[in-house]
């Protein structure tokens, strides 16, 4: 359905030109749901925002790379038949809801906007249907509260009516940016099993931007690990789980609080994440890898084939792959 092919989108600052993406290459298909995972800074949201076609520029452009969807270059698609695809064929549940949202206007009005403008419905029409799918994300009491504005509802209530936005036009793919963030644990749990929910209802593709590798586990076909503004591996669920194919996905595993390992130290990705203005040569994880060797300080690893679907950008993913399976 969706392939990023080679994508790189940069910043120009004050302190240089920032590579917040580069060489990005994902896949999803219909139904699946593909998690990219990373810490801040590693690329995820620019990515997605690349995708849509709402990044901010200046100061950032796509400098190169493809965005297909169903076969149609999203980069060198006209702005007025892109806006089109937006909302009816791809959308998007941003990280803050409160800010996403209008908050001059009820949840109702904005929500029936999706019909009016692209389904040509009447007010009243557009506004029933705004209130049934209100009901559909289970929202309580669903007619009174669309005459509601954002600050009226919960962190979690807010998040239903972003997801309701989003599967308004019943759209092929959602990206999810960081949809549970702020939200506390129950709650979480209760959005993302009405995302689940809907994706199956709908045969919905799922990009899924998280730095919850919990929230990962339950709901993802496949993972893509960025660093650095790159893919750096990418891997089925389970495989990755297992046993991770390169060392900063090994790190982030590590640094997850288990109970079977109750009382006992938590692992930390030692250092920070590189500047973008000034990444580092070879590969851009090397300062803070424990396998660091020569080779990593001056030659880029490009992804390396581990097995049919999965792949790592490491010189010794095999020793990675090898210890993560209780290997030498």
């Amino acid at each position: 359905m969706l392939e990023v092919r080679d994508l790189h989108v940069e910043f120009r600052t004050r302190d240089g030109v920032a590579k917040a993406v580069n060489g990005v290459s994902c896949s999803v298909d219909a139904g699946e749901t593909l998690a990219v995972l990373g810490e801040s800074g590693s690329g995820k949201s620019v990515t997605a925002q690349a995708v849509m076609g709402i990044l901010d520029s200046p100061p950032g452009r796509v400098t190169g790379g493809q965005v297909l969807f169903r076969g149609q270059d999203l980069l060198t698609m006209g702005a007025e038949h892109r806006r089109r695809l937006r909302g009816d064929r791809l959308a998007m549940i941003f990280q803050d809801a409160l800010s996403a949202l209008n908050p001059v206007l009820t949840v109702g009005a904005q929500l029936a906007e999706m019909y009016e403008v692209h389904q040509g419905m009447t007010r009243r029409d557009a506004r029933a249907r705004a209130v049934a799918l209100m009901d559909r994300v289970r929202i309580p009491a669903a007619k009174d509260r669309a005459g509601d504005y954002p600050h009226q509802f919960s962190g979690g209530m807010r998040q239903r009516i972003m997801i309701a936005m989003a599967l308004a036009l019943e759209p092929d793919l959602i990206i999810a940016d960081e949809p549970t963030t702020a939200l506390d644990v129950t709650v979480q749990a209760q959005v993302m099993d009405l995302l689940a929910e809907l994706q199956r209802e709908f045969t919905m593709g799922l990009i899924l931007i998280t730095h919850d590798l919990g929230v990962v586990a339950d709901v993802a076909d496949r993972i893509a690990v960025m660093y650095a503004g790159r893919v750096v591996e990418n891997a089925p669920v389970r495989d990755l789980y297992a046993a991770p194919a390169h060392p900063y996905t090994q790190g982030l595993l590590e640094s997850v609080p288990r109970l079977d390992r109750k009382g006992r130290e938590l692992h930390a990705i030692k250092g920070l994440p590189p500047s973008l203005v000034d990444i580092p040569p070879g590969c851009p994880f090397h300062p803070r890898c424990p396998r660091a060797r020569d080779v990593c300080r001056t030659d880029r690893p490009p992804l390396f084939p581990v097995a049919p679907g999965r792949s790592s950008a490491c010189h010794f993913w095999q020793e990675t792959l090898d210890a993560g399976r209780g290997g030498s």
